[in-house]
């Protein structure tokens, strides 16, 4: 049997009770929720998150992709390190999108993924 876990974000299903998911869509949730908090957001853990959405309005360039990877690189081994291997990580500022293209494995199951995730800039 499979493990199960919350759905992010928080839903209901069809039969009314709480929503949820397999462990490998949990682990790209919490993924999701690092990336998309600003440090200082979350009372009890004002460290977590990577800063990614604190650079919504700065403007996009190259040089704001590369700051970007590594303060993501950072974060994802502080807070998810022993529940992912990345294998590779790449962030990509084209026009008005920032991208996050990230290649792991989840350690708990063996699953390799690749996932992306955008944030539109100004």
């Amino acid at each position: 049997m499979s493990r199960m876990d919350i759905a992010f974000p928080y839903q209901v299903d069809s039969h009314g009770r709480t929503a949820t998911a397999d462990y490998d869509d949990h682990v790209r949730d919490m993924i999701l929720q690092l990336l998309f908090t600003s440090p200082g957001e979350r009372v009890m853990r004002p460290d977590f998150g990577c800063g990614l959405m604190d650079l919504v309005f700065e403007p996009n360039s190259p040089e704001l992709a590369a700051t970007l990877q590594l303060s993501v690189q950072a974060a994802l081994q502080r807070w998810l390190g022993d529940v992912i291997g990345i294998d590779a990580l790449e962030i990509l500022s084209e026009d008005n999108v920032l991208r996050v293209h990230l290649a792991y494995v989840v350690l708990a199951t063996g699953t390799r993924r690749t996932d992306a995730f955008e944030v539109e800039l100004p």
